[in-house]
């Protein structure tokens, strides 16, 4: 017998990808448990089911940075209750972000795609669930998106919840509307701009813009730094929350087209966002 859950959550966060650096992600996630039947007739409750495996990955994986340990130019300190993880772009540039032990995870992997992660996933999830649950298979499943969306990477200051984190992030869509009506090309464009970008907060700098961004702020979880090269990298003048990106860019797309009434709607990973006017 098995037991299946199609969307059971999805995770939110970033990882470090060979070629494109930090890379903000969001996966939905698919679960199978393969067993014999309690006494009740059940595999497993389906609500144990959800609340624990939505649980572990609330402490796991989603809105941290995910490191593949095995994979090249990678250095990786732990200490007093912090990880500090530096690793070079293939152009030498480096890369270097040092947070609360939560807010990072390491796994024992060579790259992060979505079959070696939940590989990891699910030898460890397999020993949250009752004995008569033999088998669990997982898998995680991008958004299916038509229309324009990008990768980005955040951390917000003052958030309460792990979106403090300075380095998680999002795969979302983007809609834009001028004067009602639709405009995919200026979609393209946006989501071009902020492709595997780091949206950053200009009063986190710590020192002067060269070729590298320093990041740095202190949050109820503790202290965060992050360095990465500027080109990488896209200011804002405020937090980045999605309503505050949303603004953003219905304001800067309104100077651009100043006779139009702009609509902007940005979303924040899987069928969450804001709406903002101009």
């Amino acid at each position: 017998m098995k037991l299946f859950v199609e969307n059971l959550t999805n995770v939110d966060f970033s990882y470090l990808h060979p070629q494109r650096g930090l890379l903000g992600e969001s996966w939905l996630v698919q679960l199978e448990l393969d067993g014999s039947l309690n006494e009740e007739g059940m595999i497993c409750d389906f609500g144990i089911v959800k609340k624990r495996v939505k649980q572990w990955f609330d402490t796991t994986i989603d809105h941290a940075l995910v490191v593949p340990t095995g994979m090249p130019r990678l250095s990786i300190q732990q200490a007093d209750g912090y990880t500090r993880v530096d690793w070079l772009y293939a152009d030498g540039l480096p890369f270097h972000c040092r947070a609360p032990e939560q807010a990072i995870a390491l796994v024992g992997v060579p790259e992060i795609n979505e079959h070696t992660l939940a590989s990891w996933c699910r030898e460890q999830l397999l020993a949250l669930f009752p004995e008569q649950v033999k088998g669990l298979s997982l898998s995680f499943v991008p958004e299916r998106i038509d229309g324009a969306f990008y990768h980005y990477s955040h951390g917000l200051e003052k958030h309460d919840g792990n979106c403090q984190r300075i380095a998680h992030g999002h795969r979302s869509k983007i809609e834009i509307y001028l004067d009602d009506q639709r405009d995919e090309a200026l979609e393209a464009r946006w989501a071009d701009t902020l492709r595997d970008i780091y949206i950053g907060t200009e009063a986190h700098l710590d020192g002067d813009i060269g070729e590298l961004h320093h990041y740095a702020y202190r949050a109820p979880q503790g202290e965060f730094e992050l360095s990465l090269p500027a080109r990488c990298c896209y200011l804002m003048d405020t937090e980045t929350t999605v309503e505050l990106i949303a603004s953003h860019l219905a304001g800067r797309i309104k100077q651009q087209h100043p006779d139009a009434q702009v609509l902007v709607r940005a979303f924040e990973g899987v069928g969450k966002g804001a709406i903002a006017t101009a």
